[in-house]
């Protein structure tokens, strides 16, 4: 989870190849309408959100009752997770936590990406990071991706430690 360009697909991708399980992009199951809104400058509403964090939330439960997955998600709001985490799959946050210098900078330089760098505002405004009591590791996003999976499979795999 994380703000545009904090790395989610890049790590995302990595991990579910380390851990051998499905991996999905979760701006795939963006309607149409969703990414031509958010590509024309204009951040998502409520509305908007719910028919992508319904889509999400039922590929989470069924990869929770097969062998699991890793979904690359904003998931910018405790509600949004909250929902995922009703899906009775053992559900784990890893937050790519990101100054918002640097995601604007990485905004920039993306070429073919919907996601215009005049929505990072919404989305840092939107943003309530993981709380204690939701599970999960807040990772700083500027490390290097094997800092960050090294973290995250350490979170994974041991999370006590």
């Amino acid at each position: 989870m994380g703000v545009s360009a904090s790395g989610k697909s890049t790590v995302g991708t990595r991990l579910a190849q380390c851990l051998g399980v499905p991996f999905l992009e979760g701006d795939d199951l963006h309607p149409a309408a969703n990414r031509a809104k958010m590509a024309s400058g204009h951040p998502l509403d409520e509305a908007d959100r719910r028919p992508w964090l319904a889509a999400l939330a039922a590929w989470i439960r069924t990869a929770g009752e097969e062998r699991g997955g890793v979904v690359s998600c904003s998931a910018l709001r405790r509600t949004y997770r909250d929902q995922f985490r009703r899906t009775g799959a053992n559900v784990q946050f890893i937050h790519l936590a990101l100054d918002p210098e640097v995601a604007a900078r990485r905004i920039a330089n993306r070429k073919g990406h919907f996601m215009p760098p005049e929505l990072l505002d919404s989305q840092l405004e939107t943003l309530e990071p993981l709380q204690a009591d939701e599970p999960g590791l807040t990772v700083d996003a500027s490390l290097s991706t094997a800092d960050i999976l090294d973290a995250a499979l350490r979170r994974l795999t041991r999370p006590d430690a």
